[in-house]
């Protein structure tokens, strides 16, 4: 008779999550790629497993569930956010000691600033899934002098990818410098909004994730330091109230 289930069966993509090796829309596009074997066999996105069966990515063998973990780290210029073992500049050649982690979300090669890096792909989801708007704060430096047009003109919503930035706050600084809180993360979001408005951008600096504040007095740049999970406290998303990660003391 064989040994009961660890866990009950659960989809591939999120087992996958759980298990640290990526978020689940990674983890759909992996098998999409057919880098995913299950049991000897290529996987598909309905099958549900638990760590009794053989799974492999990418050739190798995943080990199960793994304790969930998050760090932050204080990011370079430099480092480019692909988990790219070939590129001297990857993240990968950054990362702790131990169990695998990997970014969420991401920040441009040439920006600099805080960065989140987790082996929780439901964390992962929740952090850049366009449903929990989490806010992520930056200071920003552009070539050309601001003023109370250009910050109005920002925070109200600009044209780019065919679509209107939602509304932000804006604030400046000093005569070139502003900070600016998203609550969306399109692909190089804020320079594209700078140089709709007739900036460029010179220096990009992230210093808040939701509650997490970048301290470069107590996190140097290029530095990982871990920290609990519970020390991060997400706003409630638009439709799951009561998520696991919701606002608690920490």
């Amino acid at each position: 008779m064989s040994e009961p289930h660890h866990i009950p069966p659960m989809r591939l993509a999120k087992y996958l999550s759980h298990c640290g090796v990526c978020s689940r829309r990674q983890a759909s596009r992996l098998i999409e790629q057919g880098q995913v074997q299950v049991n000897g066999r290529p996987a598909n996105h309905i099958d549900h497993v638990n760590d009794q069966d053989a799974i492999f990515v990418s050739g190798k063998r995943v080990s199960g569930l793994a304790e969930k973990q998050l760090y932050l780290y204080h990011k370079p210029v430099g480092i480019d956010c692909k988990l790219n073992a070939q590129d001297p500049h990857s993240l990968i050649h950054h990362l702790p000691n131990g169990p695998r982690v990997y970014p969420i979300g991401r920040l441009d090669k040439d920006s600099r600033g805080l960065l989140l890096l987790t082996n929780d792909g439901e964390l992962c989801n929740t952090l850049i899934h366009p449903d929990h708007h989490q806010e992520k704060e930056y200071i920003v430096t552009v070539d050309r002098d601001i003023d109370a047009q250009f910050c109005h003109q920002m925070a109200q919503g600009v044209p780019i990818d065919d679509q209107i930035t939602l509304p932000c706050a804006v604030r400046q600084l000093d005569s070139a410098t502003f900070s600016i809180i998203l609550k969306q993360g399109l692909n190089r979001q804020i320079r594209k909004m700078a140089k709709y408005c007739g900036r460029r951008v010179i220096d990009l600096n992230r210093i808040r994730i939701a509650n997490l504040i970048l301290d470069p007095h107590v996190l140097a740049e290029g530095d990982v330091r871990q920290i609990k999970l519970e020390q991060l406290t997400l706003a409630p998303s638009k439709t799951e109230h009561d998520h696991r990660y919701r606002t608690r003391d920490a």
